[in-house]
């Protein structure tokens, strides 16, 4: 076969390594079976694809794999804070939060500023004497650290002063305040985002793709065996070396590679509601004592507030944990002991619960399980990685690649990622000043551009590029008015998303942002992704009736008072990955 023209091709690579869509889809299965890699990574969420993002940058040749959807786990339901973790300063885990805040310095100035922003909480005081100087001392040390290069440091407020600030609290819920800064984002989307880095610096990066074997020379790992969940595909995969980013799924994936491991991990649940930003009036967000932990009311866009999170043991289901009505009531009763108005289950548009994958020794409780990540050689040519948080994605990356190493043909150069901005940052801070005239051009209100830039970054162009000659695709989606409908395309044509429920609960998030959780709008979507992805009606309609059983079942599980009886209701909804095979019975 003869080659390409030569401008045919560039044109072509550069296609493939920006865009997640459905011909990079197809190439990406032809290049799993037919190369030989460094390393394989498996696990789409954020450790998994910064790995990859990690390993291609310092020369790698890399391929990642994940069973579901990017961020479809863990990393799509966090709290959503880049944050040093303010309450690890009372556990004197003074490294683990000077780590977490040069991570959040980075993202804010070099690597993410189009997706990671600041964002003001206040900490009410409730005693008097000795209670502001011992909370100033740990702020002050958390802007020592790092907290207060590109925020502002911590500002004290009288009770006054915090209730002109927070209006919505009682007044005798403090007796003064201290505001302080952290960075927030969207997870889904940044973890998204680190992805599309990694395979614009070569890696590949395949979802629906789900490991159903390892392979094995004599005791080495030599790579996997990997399934199509779409189509029932299989085909071999080799690679130097295998690492485990699975999370909460790393024993399961240990088991199936024959390994008993090096550490265990356990799941901890966290329940999350949002309501409409109109309920709590505040011009910040809260950080509030529980009997456990702390509780946030957290800025979400300009007009939600996500308040969580609890912190409970999970034993169920790994893929879609549930939330109970006694999770809702738990952060409902411990908000309202401090807002006049109190919020109610009407008030509620969303709710989300996640799994965080916490290091477990034998008799450990959740709440005191570790936040530190580890990473073992568990076999030769295969690394896993568990542990950590959020915020501190990156180092656990790099350290995975470093551990990797002892099993690499030969020494790989430095991590760099802090260094390397992800697409989209690349003239986002020009593009803001332009918003007027970018607006102007695709007559769009300036809010609308801003809310694009704040979402892709510099990659605003090729969304837009999506509505060419299509002028409808830039009206906003019915019933969910936040997004554009050229969103939706562009989600299917270069983001990855292969299923209603991955645009809807991931690269959007009307399913936590709206009372209908996405329902009201789901055939519209549908219809501008089935036009991306060539769906028949027949699909269409199916991705629709998946869609609807999964609001249901999520609806269900909520109004249930435990863990077991809301597991029932929310498994009982069929899996849009319909190919997914369950591991524990052959693991």
């Amino acid at each position: 076969m003869s080659s390409p023209p030569v401008e045919v091709r560039r044109d072509e690579e550069a296609k493939v390594t920006v865009s997640l869509g459905p011909v990079n889809r197809e190439e990406s299965w032809q290049r799993l079976g037919d190369e030989d890699f460094d390393l394989v990574v498996i696990g789409g969420g954020v450790v998994g694809v910064g790995t990859a993002l990690d390993a291609a940058t310092r020369g790698l040749r890399v391929a990642l794999v994940e069973a579901r959807d990017l961020a479809s786990g863990t990393s799509s339901r966090s709290s959503k804070l880049f944050h040093g973790g303010l309450r690890y300063l009372e556990q004197l885990e003074f490294g683990l939060v000077r780590e977490a805040l040069r991570e959040r310095e980075l993202m804010l100035t070099t690597i993410a500023p189009h997706l990671v922003k600041p964002v003001s909480f206040l900490y009410p005081l409730t005693h008097r004497v000795w209670e502001r100087p011992y909370t100033a001392t740990g702020l002050l040390l958390y802007d020592t650290m790092g907290g207060a290069r590109s925020v502002p440091g911590q500002k004290h407020l009288t009770r006054a002063g915090a209730l002109r600030m927070v209006p919505a609290l009682k007044r005798d819920a403090l007796i003064g305040g201290i505001r302080y800064y952290d960075a927030s984002a969207d997870d889904a989307r940044h973890t998204m985002m680190v992805a599309r880095t990694a395979a614009h610096y070569g890696a590949v990066v395949r979802t629906s793709t789900q490991v159903v074997g390892f392979l094995r020379e004599a005791d080495r790992v030599t790579g996997v065996r990997v399934r199509d969940v779409e189509d029932g595909r299989e085909t071999d995969v080799r690679a130097s070396v295998v690492v485990n980013c699975t999370g909460v799924w790393t024993d399961e994936l240990q088991h199936l590679a024959g390994s008993r491991g090096r550490f265990r991990v356990r799941a901890s649940k966290g329940v999350h509601i949002v309501v409409p930003r109109d309920r709590i009036v505040s011009e910040t967000g809260l950080i509030l004592r529980t009997e456990k932990s702390v509780l946030f009311v957290i800025p979400w866009r300009s007009n939600h507030w996500i308040v969580g999170t609890t912190d409970t043991d999970w034993n169920l289901d790994l893929a879609h944990p549930a939330a109970t009505k006694n999770d809702i009531d738990y952060i409902l009763s411990h908000v309202n002991k401090v807002l006049a108005t109190p919020l109610t289950h009407d008030d509620i548009e969303g709710v989300y619960a996640g799994l965080r994958p916490l290091l477990a020794g034998e008799s450990e409780e959740t709440s005191k399980l570790s936040r530190e990540h580890a990473v073992a050689r568990v076999a030769p040519g295969l690394v896993a990685i568990a542990g950590g948080k959020y915020t501190t994605y990156r180092v656990m990356a790099a350290d995975a690649v470093d551990a990797a190493a002892a099993d690499l043909p030969g020494r790989p150069r430095q991590s760099i990622t802090d260094k390397v901005p992800l697409v989209g940052a690349d003239g986002y801070h020009a593009l803001v000043n332009q918003a007027d005239q970018l607006a102007a051009k695709h007559g769009l209100h300036p809010y609308r551009v801003r809310h694009l830039l704040d979402r892709y970054g510099s990659l605003v162009h090729e969304v837009l590029a999506q509505a060419d000659g299509k002028p409808e695709l830039l009206k906003p989606i019915d019933s969910a008015p936040d997004y554009l409908k050229v969103e939706a395309v562009y989600a299917a044509s270069h983001e990855g998303a292969l299923h209603l429920e991955d645009v809807l609960a991931r690269r959007t998030r009307i399913s936590i942002e709206y009372p209908h959780r996405g329902v009201d709008c789901a055939k519209q979507v549908a219809d501008l992704m089935g036009d991306v992805l060539s769906w028949s009606q027949e699909t269409r309609a199916r991705e629709v009736e998946l869609y609807e059983a999964r609001v249901k079942a999520e609806r269900e599980s909520q109004s249930e008072p435990s863990d077991e009886s809301a597991d029932a209701r929310r498994s009982a909804a069929p899996e849009a990955r319909s190919g997914l095979v369950d591991l524990s019975a052959t693991a």
